[in-house]
């Protein structure tokens, strides 16, 4: 099976869904750096449904950013058909995929996300009655397991399946394990070969060579990047050259990353407001582009300060151009 947002490619490369990362302005750049899919941050059912104006805002995207998915969350099979039915009515995305995977404790503690993994007869009602609420596909995006003991990839994938699921994404760790040791690509490999829905892979995924790995080593039908792309959605492009047998760009040097990290932000502003608390918020953002380069901790330290975009213009400005603050 092979789902058309998904097929424009042999081998898609998914931007993951990353709550204050994965918003409109970096799925764009995303994309235009060689994302073939996006996905929006994991949104609350329960805030949809009550119409909460910001969670409301998180499913909103420009024609630019298709294909996307919007992702929801949440413990209760009547909630997330709700949700689900109102994006499919007022957004219109390319599918609907739901989150079992988020191991962040505020979510969990509500059986959100990951919690959801110790309950399999709910995840089984959950993505039933989501399929029923609209005519999108509806995917699942989840872990290997609650902890070691309940660990069953094989197992949670097949009955996601069953349940109707379109296209499976596991990210090879348990909740318990948060983001610690390491993601055991091996599962990945297990799930593809048990699956007939189409299986990505996602978990310590940092560089573009990561992707081509993950590829041969599980055979899965594409990959999710979270954490790898911040601060370098140049991993994109590099990947889909090194996948084509093709050298890769050179790496970004630090005026290219600093022109892309301006841009980024004058999206931001557009798309978020230009206000003060827009650029607060962006800081993160500064921080990661600077990954790698010299001096990076000191130039952090004066980008985690800024208020304005002048400001961070000023900062890297004097960086690029050491002498300037001579004259």
């Amino acid at each position: 099976m092979v789902l058309p947002h998904f097929s424009a490619t042999d081998f898609p490369l998914i931007l993951a869904p990353m709550a204050g990362v994965s918003e409109a302005p970096f799925r764009q750049i995303c994309r235009r750096l060689g994302a073939d899919v996006v996905m929006s941050e994991f949104l609350s059912s329960e805030a949809i449904r009550r119409g909460i104006r910001t969670t409301l805002e998180g499913a909103e995207f420009e024609e630019c950013e298709r294909p996307i998915g919007i992702q929801i969350y949440g413990a209760d099979a009547a909630a997330m058909a709700e949700a689900t039915g109102l994006i499919t009515e007022h957004y219109q995305p390319e599918f609907i995929d739901i989150n079992f995977g988020c191991p962040v404790k505020k979510v969990v503690k509500r059986n959100g996300g990951s919690g959801c993994l110790r309950d399999l007869d709910n995840v089984d009602q959950i993505i039933r009655a989501c399929i029923a609420a609209t005519h999108l596909p509806v995917t699942v995006k989840t872990r290997s397991g609650w902890d070691e003991p309940s660990r069953d990839p094989v197992g949670i994938a097949l009955r996601m399946q069953d349940a109707g699921a379109s296209a499976f994404t596991l990210h090879a760790r348990t909740r318990t394990q948060m983001f610690a040791g390491q993601a055991n690509w091996d599962e990945i490999a297990r799930v593809t070969e048990a699956l007939d829905i189409p299986v990505f892979g996602n978990g310590d995924i940092q560089t573009a060579e990561d992707i081509v790995r993950m590829r041969r080593r599980t055979g899965c039908a594409g990959v999710m990047v979270g954490r790898g792309a911040f601060g370098n959605p140049w991993l994109f492009g590099a990947a889909k050259a090194l996948l084509a047998g093709k050298a890769p760009p050179d790496a970004p040097d630090a005026t290219e990353r600093f022109s892309l990290a301006l841009e980024h932000a004058r999206l931001a502003l557009r798309l978020q407001g230009d206000t003060r608390r827009t650029m607060i918020e962006f800081r993160k953002h500064l921080g990661w582009y600077t990954k790698g380069l010299p001096h990076a901790s000191e130039l952090r330290k004066r980008l985690f300060q800024v208020e304005s975009i002048t400001e961070a213009e000023g900062i890297f400005g004097d960086y690029l151009c050491p002498m300037a603050q001579v004259a």
